[in-house]
């Protein structure tokens, strides 16, 4: 069994990706162009935002949104420690401080009533992550970062889909920054991101920056990356963009059966929607509160592979180690990463497969 199948989603769709890349391969052009142009086109009617500028990853999305944003040396960046680095590696990159923000322990996103203690003169931004799929409460969130005067920068990477209030995550901040590496809910062959923005002074600023700061060609205004989604990449994300909403509610069937089948089980914790928010299950995590080592090994045993979303806090990896964070400084987190575990939820997941994983969990507690 694995924990995500990416043949069997290619296999469905076999024929449209093939056509896809000879075309793209018949017409020679292969870095931006027509493809990316079309791509971020339906993207932006798709998620209903005025811009969306293709990237290189979602990463350099995140870094890209930062740049644009005048993020340098010496400002602040608000963010939670449960998540990827990449969140962060805008902060990083650009000489900003990590300030970090511990986590609503139901929902494990960042804890909206506690973002305010942290927010000082050199706060500038919040990166808002919508964790396995889950949207933030953006309401919230939104309300402090206008009263303080703040940017928002969503990172989308496992929310492609997700909605709050009825709006696509990614449209509600100042800019959304999706990720399409392979494995996500809208992914590609490779690596490739996009930022969303309703902003057009911020698109062309993101124009500039992903193509060396450049506005016109041997034209540079400012510093900027090398950021150009794949021709290649667009075509495929252009054939598998009208499948996304049915794949997010495939992956929502398959939550809802883990939900009824763990429903009675006092040894698991399953995951809570956020209330106004449409979850899309990037990753379907349930929470251990004893055993969940031992629940890891024995499942290992018959077959069943897991992951551990992330085993570690940023704030205690050794590269965020000269902003002087301490263990025990984020209880909530640093309690999730002891007692978190994700289960296959990918949309071809069979039943046959999904009753397996069931069948074995419960055994582990009887």
């Amino acid at each position: 069994m694995d924990f995500c199948n990416l043949k069997k989603q290619h296999l469905s769709i076999k024929k449209e990706i093939n056509s896809s890349i000879k075309k793209v391969v018949e017409s020679g052009s292969f870095i931006l162009g027509k493809e990316v142009r079309e791509f971020e086109k339906e993207a932006a009617r798709y998620f209903k935002s005025k811009y969306a500028i293709a990237v290189a990853s979602g990463t350099d999305a995140l870094v890209l949104s930062a740049m644009a944003l005048g993020i340098k040396s010496g400002d602040e960046i608000i963010c939670t420690p449960l998540t990827m680095i990449a969140s962060l590696q805008c902060a990083l990159q650009l000489g900003a401080k990590p300030v970090f923000v511990d986590v609503d322990p139901k929902t494990y996103n960042i804890d909206t009533s506690k973002i305010e203690e942290k927010i000082t003169k050199k706060t500038k931004a919040i990166v808002a992550v919508h964790f396995y799929g889950n949207p933030v409460n953006m309401a919230r969130l939104m309300k402090i970062a206008r009263k303080h005067k703040l940017r928002v920068i969503e990172d989308v990477a496992q929310a492609s889909g997700a909605y709050y209030r009825n709006k696509a995550v990614g449209t509600i901040g100042d800019m959304g920054c999706l990720s399409f590496f392979p494995t996500k809910n809208l992914g590609a062959y490779g690596d490739g991101g996009m930022i969303l923005t309703n902003d057009r002074k911020t698109a062309d600023m993101i124009y500039a920056l992903r193509v060396h700061g450049a506005k016109g060609k041997y034209n540079h205004i400012i510093p900027g990356l090398n950021s150009r989604l794949d021709s290649l990449q667009a075509a495929i994300l252009r054939t598998k963009l009208p499948y996304l909403k049915k794949w997010n509610q495939m992956r929502r069937k398959n939550a809802y059966q883990y939900n009824k089948a763990f429903k009675k089980n006092k040894d698991v914790v399953t995951p809570i929607e956020e209330r106004e928010g449409y979850h899309v299950y990037h990753q379907y995590t349930l929470r251990v509160p004893r055993k969940r080592d031992e629940l890891v090994a024995y499942l290992k045993k018959f077959d069943v592979p897991t992951m551990i979303y992330y085993p570690t806090p940023l704030h205690l990896q050794p590269v965020f180690e000269k902003f002087g964070y301490r263990k025990g400084e984020f209880p909530e987190a640093e309690k999730a990463t002891n007692e978190i575990l994700s289960l296959p939820i990918y949309p071809e997941l069979s039943l046959k497969e999904q009753n397996q994983i069931i069948e074995v969990l419960k055994n582990f507690f009887e």
